[in-house]
C-alpha cells in the first residue's frame, strides 16, 4: 500500500514539473513565432493548464483503463468549480471580469450539458469526439477575434503579466524553448503512467472501482496545478484569473482531452457517471450562473456553499463505493 502511495503521489509532482516545463517551452515558442500575449494567453496558456489531465487521460485510455479517462475529467471539472472556486473565494472575493470569460462561462454550461447528452448511450465515439475538437477550435478563433476587437487595457495588461511570469528573465532562445517542450512531453508521459499504475494499485487495494479512482485521486490530483496557479493568483491581487483558470480548465478538459482521446479510440462511459457523476457535473456548473450574475463575482459566503456542495459529493462517493 505504501509503494502504491508513493508512487501516486511521485506521479503527481510530476506531473506538475511536467506541466510547468511544458508550459514554458509552449509559450517561448509562442513568443518567437509574435504572437500576442492575448493569443497566446488563450491557447497556449488556457490548454496548457490542463496538460496534466490530458497525459493522464490518454495514458489511462492506452492502458485499457478507459474509465479513468472519464472519471478524470468529470472528477476535475467538479473539483475545480466547488473546490477551487469554493477554497480561494473564502481566502479572497473573486471578481469575474473581462468579455472571454463572460463568453466562455455559457459555452462552458452548453458543453457540459452535450457531453452529458452524448453519453447517455455509453460512450463517446470518433464522431462526437471530432465535434467536441472542432467546437474547441472555432470557439477559441472566435475568443481571438473578439479579443482583437475589444481587448481592454486592463486585460491586456493582465494578459502581458501572465505570460511575463512564463519566461525567462532573459526571454529565452528558440533552441531553449524546444528543449523545454520536449522535456516538459518526456516528463509528463513518465509522470502520467507512474500517476495512473500507482492509483490504480491504491484503489484495487481499498476496493475502489476504477471509475471512482478517475473521480476522486487522479481528479484531484490533476487539479492541484489549478488550485496552487488560483491561489498564488490570488496572493497577487489578480483575483479574477482563479475564475478565469477554471471555466478555461473545464471546457477544454471536455473539448479537448475527451475529444482528442475518443478520436484515438472511442470511450465507454461508466454507468455510474451517465446516471449519477454528470447530473452532479451539470449542477455544478449551473450554480455558478446565480453566484456569478450578482455583481460578476464570488464572495465568501458562496464559497462556503460551493466547498459544501463537494464535501457532499465526495461523501456520496464513499457511500456509493
Amino acid at each position: 500500500m505504501l509503494l502504491a502511495i508513493l508512487t501516486t503521489l511521485a506521479g503527481l509532482l510530476l506531473l506538475v514539473w511536467g506541466g510547468d516545463v511544458l508550459l514554458k517551452g509552449a509559450v517561448g515558442l509562442a513568443k518567437y513565432l509574435q504572437l500576442t500575449p492575448a493569443v497566446i494567453g488563450l491557447t497556449v496558456v488556457a490548454a496548457g493548464t490542463s496538460v496534466p489531465e490530458l497525459a493522464v487521460s490518454g495514458v489511462a485510455a492506452w492502458h485499457g483503463k478507459p474509465d479513468i479517462t472519464v472519471g478524470n475529467v468529470v472528477g476535475s471539472n467538479i473539483f475545480n468549480i466547488a473546490f477551487i472556486l469554493g477554497c480561494v473565494s473564502i481566502y479572497r472575493r473573486l471578481t469575474l471580469a473581462g468579455n472571454t470569460i463572460k463568453l466562455e462561462f455559457p459555452v462552458l454550461l452548453l458543453v457540459t450539458f452535450l457531453f452529458i447528452v452524448l453519453s447517455m448511450d455509453g460512450s463517446i465515439n470518433r464522431l462526437e469526439g471530432s465535434l467536441f475538437v472542432f467546437i474547441y477550435i472555432a470557439f477559441t478563433a472566435f475568443l481571438i477575434r473578439v479579443v482583437r476587437r475589444e481587448l481592454t487595457k486592463t486585460e491586456e495588461s493582465q494578459y502581458e503579466s501572465e505570460i511575463a511570469e512564463l519566461q525567462e528573465a532573459d526571454g529565452g532562445s528558440i533552441g531553449r524553448s524546444i528543449l523545454l517542450t520536449l522535456a516538459g512531453i518526456t516528463i509528463l508521459g513518465f509522470a502520467a503512467d507512474l500517476t495512473v499504475s500507482g492509483a490504480v494499485e491504491v484503489g484495487r487495494l481499498v476496493g475502489m472501482s476504477e471509475s471512482l479512482i478517475g473521480l476522486t485521486i487522479v481528479a484531484a490530483g490533476t487539479g492541484l496545478p489549478e488550485l496552487v496557479t488560483s491561489f498564488v493568483s490570488c496572493y497577487r491581487g489578480r483575483n479574477d484569473v482563479a475564475i478565469a483558470n477554471v471555466i478555461g480548465s473545464n471546457l477544454f478538459n471536455i473539448l479537448g482531452i475527451i475529444g482528442l482521446t475518443s478520436i484515438v479510440h472511442p470511450i465507454p462511459v461508466h454507468a455510474g457517471i451517465i446516471q449519477e457523476d454528470n447530473w452532479w457535473l451539470l449542477g455544478v456548473t449551473i450554480i455558478l450562473f446565480p453566484i456569478m450574475r450578482k455583481g460578476f463575482d464570488i464572495t465568501k459566503r458562496e464559497g462556503l456553499v460551493l466547498l459544501a456542495v463537494y464535501i457532499i459529493y465526495i461523501g456520496q462517493l464513499i457511500v456509493r463505493g
